[in-house]
């Protein structure tokens, strides 16, 4: 009846028959459209929004659930049972989730055991987390020794993410218009990573898919060489780029885990369709 409980947000892209099969509690992030305002994962399929987003000639907003959504998640739990609750999110760098999550935790009663953690991460990065946690609480970890789990994972994680167009980050401000034309021009991939900080940055420029998906392979080598592994891969409406990337991480690396899955409405909306991502953990 004291298990650990583990909450998180949409952004983490846990595929839907995971988060039913492990009981994961989920707070949804909010993507907008004009008017029109659609809960990631919940009214709105990744395929539906990327179908939308290729349609629409302006970039859809995001915005991160409110202070009020996780108080209900962490009092209908603390209903349900006295043990402890890990909530773990998104990026501080990228998003005030997290701070929303602390928000909603000052308002507990204090007999309430809540553990807000900032995972510095996002899309699978955070959810391999997530579901590395659930199933450690499952297994009957106790609350300190999950927080060790995920500080642990976390600072092992690699995240590559090899967009197929700079046009989304352009709209999205994160580069200028004249380096996503000349950029589009001379077919750069750009491959972006995660920071220590939890930021989105660009880690290496190059021209064309191919040598692209294989400085990410070379970069994991430099990392992981020989190491067994879990593994996520993410896509945006390309699952034969998913599966290309699949073929080539298992040319080179031992996989104890590998899950696919698909980058959700509120990322995608800054990636653009088209792109791939690999998550990698030492085990």
């Amino acid at each position: 009846m004291n298990q650990v409980r583990i909450v998180t947000d949409s952004t983490s892209d846990i595929p839907m028959e995971l988060q039913q099969e492990l009981g994961i509690h989920m707070v949804p992030l909010k993507v907008h459209f004009g008017m029109d305002t659609y809960r990631d994962g919940i009214d709105i399929s990744s395929g539906a929004f990327f179908d939308k987003l290729v349609a629409s000639s302006i970039l859809p907003t995001t915005s991160q659930p409110s202070p009020v959504e996780f108080l209900e998640t962490y009092k209908r739990l603390a209903a349900e049972s006295s043990g402890p609750i890990i909530s773990i999110h998104l990026s501080s760098a990228l998003s005030g989730t997290y701070q929303s999550a602390m928000l909603a935790k000052s308002m507990l009663e204090e007999q309430v055991d809540v553990v807000v953690v900032d995972s510095k991460l996002c899309s699978y990065g955070l959810g391999m987390i997530v579901v590395a946690a659930v199933e450690a609480a499952r297994a009957g970890k106790s609350k300190e020794e999950l927080v060790e789990l995920i500080e642990k994972m976390r600072a092992g994680m690699r995240i590559y993410f090899l967009v197929n167009t700079l046009e989304y980050l352009q709209k999205g401000g994160r580069i200028g218009k004249a380096a996503a034309l000349l950029g589009s021009l001379l077919n750069i991939k750009p491959i972006l990573s995660m920071n220590a900080e939890g930021e989105v940055y660009s880690v290496n420029k190059v021209r064309g898919h191919k040598k692209a998906l294989d400085k990410i392979v070379e970069m994991l080598n430099r990392d992981y060489n020989g190491k067994p592994l879990h593994i996520g891969i993410a896509h945006s409406n390309t699952e034969a780029g998913a599966q290309e990337l699949h073929e080539l991480i298992n040319e080179h690396f031992t996989a104890t885990t590998l899950q696919h899955t698909q980058i959700g409405p509120v990322v995608g909306t800054h990636t653009g369709p088209g792109t791939v991502a690999v998550f990698v953990c030492p085990i």
